[in-house]
């Protein structure tokens, strides 16, 4: 079983969780804010595009995985409906901007026009896979003419 654990501590490593999270599925109500415990966790399911494009699977898959963001200081959703917590989102990426080194902010984007943006003193984020992965019922596309 093949399971994917990274973790990233500045916008190099942050930019490679981007890039295994692109795609990702989840609900509204699985975007969750841990004030007292200073975390942003997020359980997804994530498109497998490091096999997807490797050409080592006869089909595509996607993996149950968490998305855990340490030392946030604040959490800001924009053009989310938090009350709508069975409301499907499409993650697209993941970025920081710096502000007074180390911290900045992390900006969760969606397709859409949502973001969920959070205040951190510094990176420290780590993406676990859980369980088996499963066949996926498609390929996500982009319309690369915007």
């Amino acid at each position: 079983m093949d399971q994917l654990k990274l973790a990233a501590f500045d916008s190099d490593d942050l930019a490679v969780v981007s890039a295994h999270v692109q795609d990702a599925v989840l609900n509204v109500g699985a975007l969750r804010w841990r004030a007292a415990d200073n975390r942003f966790v997020v359980v997804l399911n994530r498109f497998v595009w490091e096999k997807a494009s490797s050409g080592r699977r006869k089909r595509d898959e996607r993996h149950r995985a968490v998305l855990d963001f340490a030392h946030v200081t604040a959490a800001r959703a924009q053009n989310l409906r938090r009350d709508a917590p069975d409301a499907v989102l499409s993650l697209l990426a993941v970025t920081f901007d710096e502000g007074e080194a180390p911290a900045g902010r992390i900006t969760l984007h969606f397709s859409g026009g949502g973001a969920m943006q959070l205040d951190v003193d510094c990176i420290e984020v780590t993406l676990t896979d859980l369980g088996a992965a499963w066949a996926a019922q498609g390929r996500p596309e982009h319309d690369l003419d915007d």
